[in-house]
């Protein structure tokens, strides 16, 4: 585990006297420029909310999803592979909390874990990138036979049902490596699907050729995707109360509702599910969360989807409203298809994509 910076009150290297007469905080994080550039947004939001502590970046590449770089996230045969052991050494005290890109953490926390703060979301919109030199185009526009990278079981499932002409191939590395691997002369990519909020947030949107919703593209993006959660553990009330002062409400209670519904479809196997909050105004000025949701089967030819608005005003609000989507598309025929993908690849993998 390497110390990347160690940030003061003053944004400045903190000296020895004022390390001892400030409160130090290990912040746990993975080592990718991502997730750096996303740990610093948290600091810097620590530090203006409580300047009187010090933070200590601690950065490590996790095992599974970092070094190894052939597996595909689909056959990896544990759910947690960005997670697992950065939370260990949070539990061991070695860490005080971890940054994540909410997307990449489970649904099911290890005991006495909790996401204890949410970031305000960046757009959490998938991006359609196309290989450099090429003619502008939208996904919509790409010719038979084209192939479009991702790792992710959503997106290639979504590809299937609306875009049959189009051939997917598994792409693995981060954001740099995977453009690298499009651009490529002899590389096999037309184009990629990524998340905008990473190509945002490392200053790549000059590389977007097209943003996809459910109005635009038709495809539905990941839970929790362009949301930076933070993990803490639930009994230290110290680090509870700073995150309780950089969290964004709206945020934690939308992509807690989209958690929730993961979490009560996934059912130990791959769910390629998609989903769209929004936050709405009804007739009364009320504020209304609604929440689109697909399934899709991995072939594309079957799918399940659905379009609800509830009120959500806390964390058990959204959970409910989670259940009751989930229960809902179970009954439109998400219980089918998500049977049908166990029986096909058992697995306790969800839709794992780190970008």
């Amino acid at each position: 585990m390497t110390t990347i910076a160690v940030v003061s009150g003053d944004n400045a290297a903190a000296s020895n006297a004022e390390s001892a007469s400030k409160a130090t905080f290990n912040v746990g994080t993975r080592k990718s420029k991502l997730a750096l550039v996303q740990t610093d947004l948290v600091v810097k939001a620590l530090v203006a909310a409580c300047p009187e502590n010090v933070y200590a970046i601690k950065a490590r590449d996790t095992a599974a999803g970092d070094i190894d770089k052939i597996t595909p996230f689909k056959d990896m045969p544990v759910k947690n592979i960005w997670t697992h052991e950065l939370e260990t050494l949070m539990v061991e005290g070695q860490l005080d909390f971890l940054v994540h890109s909410l997307k990449d953490v489970p649904t099911q926390l290890p005991p006495g874990c909790e996401i204890g703060a949410v970031l305000a979301r960046e757009d959490p919109r998938d991006a359609f990138v196309l290989k450099a030199g090429r003619q502008s185009c939208n996904i919509e526009e790409l010719p038979a036979g084209s192939v479009v990278g991702t790792s992710s079981i959503r997106r290639t499932a979504q590809i299937a049902l609306k875009y049959p002409h189009l051939r997917v191939v598994d792409v693995r590395g981060n954001v740099g490596t995977r453009l690298a691997k499009l651009d490529a002369k002899d590389g096999p990519f037309d184009a990629l699907i990524l998340a905008a909020a990473g190509l945002i947030r490392l200053g790549l949107t000059d590389r977007i050729s097209q943003y996809l919703d459910s109005k635009n593209g038709g495809m539905l993006y990941a839970v929790g995707q362009g949301a930076i959660g933070v993990e803490n553990r639930s009994s230290d009330d110290r680090v509870q109360g700073m995150l309780n002062m950089i969290d964004h409400q709206q945020t934690h209670l939308a992509t807690a509702s989209e958690r929730s519904l993961l979490k009560t479809l996934e059912g130990g196997c791959s769910a390629p599910l998609g989903v769209e909050t929004t936050w709405i105004k009804n007739e009364e000025g009320r504020s209304l969360l609604q929440l689109k949701a697909i399934v899709v089967s991995t072939d594309g030819q079957e799918k399940a989807e659905i379009d609800m608005t509830e009120s959500v005003h806390s964390q058990n609000d959204a959970e409910v409203f989670g259940t009751n989507v989930a229960a809902e598309l179970l009954r439109r025929g998400a219980d089918k298809i998500l049977a049908d993908i166990k029986a096909k690849r058992p697995t306790t993998v969800a839709d794992l994509e780190e970008k």
